[in-house]
């Protein structure tokens, strides 16, 4: 099965069909062609942050981005301090 792709415009008019013009989710899904999951997503997405709601291609959030950057911070402390473990062990063995 292939997954459908929604371009911003699209969501953007399925909200305002349930919000501005009052029809209910499931009928408004029905009527789309959406599971009632995603019409409700896409109603909250868009109350919180109506501006920045459905970036799309590859755009994040700040905070996903935020998220992204700190786990490759995480990922490279990790590394060095497994470095550094080793060293310590190795200069531990040659000091006996």
């Amino acid at each position: 099965m292939v997954r459908r792709k929604f371009t911003k415009e699209f969501k953007f008019e399925a909200v305002k069909l349930v919000t501005e013009r009052g029809v209910a989710v499931a009928q408004a899904a029905r009527d789309l062609d959406l599971a009632e999951s995603v019409l409700r997503r896409w109603v909250r997405e868009a109350a919180v942050a109506p501006i920045t709601a459905f970036p799309g291609n590859g755009q994040q959030r700040a905070e996903q981005a935020e998220i992204a950057a700190l786990k490759k911070e995480v990922a490279k402390l990790k590394a060095e301090r497994d470095i550094l473990k080793k060293a310590a062990a190795f200069f531990a063995r040659e000091a006996t």
